[in-house]
């Protein structure tokens, strides 16, 4: 749940062609959350679907197994992400919704980070989202109709000990997030932050540091999955899964000294 204005059903934004259906793209479609996205959206079937992923040989089963189309693409520099926009218009002739749900993980001292792995996080987890909605945002903006949602995380709310970059990759969407949306105002484009807790996909793995905490436990994909479809068909601003994580959120704006001794205890 969220500090949403309006969760009202919304309606979903419709293609160009008269009775088609809306074209959304996922980042990170290729495994975890954007995977768990485009097999939600898959079996609604009220979407066509552009993936975007780097490994291309999982990327294609999963728009195989989804009737997807596959943008294998990094979008760890501008170009890519310029590639990417220009090849979803290409084969749709619109995005009517984006879903940024590619992302990387690191975990360990902040001062053990090389350089190279600093820069790289910024660049996939925060600089993609801003290039992507910047080059997809103005046709939305002129068709009076659009989705764009975040995928943060509550670390980026929160902080949490040996995440420190991570943690303020996620961060900076929420004032992207907020601040966006006030020019979008009577636009018809909507954006909502979904923000997760941890998850249980593959990241861990690939972060080569597993999760170890005993709190909160990961939740599934699919449930995440669950509110990027909400997100796309309601006027939600932002999204917590698992709902409860919002109570810690509310008590570090409250009590902002008791949430940090809590934190450094348990977390």
């Amino acid at each position: 749940m969220s500090a949403s204005h309006s969760p009202n059903r919304a309606p979903t934004p419709r293609s160009a062609a008269a009775g088609g259906r809306p074209v959304v793209l996922i980042t990170g479609a290729s495994s975890g959350i954007g995977a768990a996205v485009a097999s939600r959206l898959a079996a609604a079937g009220r979407w066509e679907l552009l993936l975007n992923g780097r490994d291309e040989d999982r990327l294609g089963a999963v728009a195989a197994s989804t009737a997807g189309v596959s943008l294998p693409m990094d979008l760890a520099s501008q170009d890519g992400c310029l590639r990417l926009a220009e090849a979803a218009q290409k084969h749709s002739g619109r995005v009517d919704a984006l879903v940024a749900a590619a992302g990387l993980g690191w975990a360990g001292a902040y001062q053990d980070m090389t350089p190279a792995a600093l820069e790289r996080l910024v660049k996939v987890n925060v600089c993609a989202v801003l290039h992507l909605v910047h080059l997809l945002l103005p046709q939305m903006v002129a068709r009076g109709a659009g989705r764009l949602v975040l995928i943060g995380s509550v670390a980026g709310r929160f902080g949490v000990r040996g995440e420190a970059a991570y943690a303020a990759t996620k961060g900076a969407l929420v004032p992207f997030a907020e601040s966006l949306r006030y020019e979008l105002q009577d636009t018809g484009v909507q954006i909502c932050l979904v923000q997760p807790g941890p998850v249980d996909t593959p990241f861990f793995a690939r972060r080569n540091a597993p999760y170890t905490r005993s709190w909160p436990r990961p939740v599934p994909a699919g449930q995440v999955a669950a509110a990027v479809e909400n997100a796309l068909t309601t006027k939600r601003d932002e999204i917590t899964v698992p709902r409860w994580l919002c109570g810690p959120a509310r008590l570090q704006g409250m009590a902002p000294h008791l949430f940090r001794r809590l934190a450094a205890r348990f977390g």
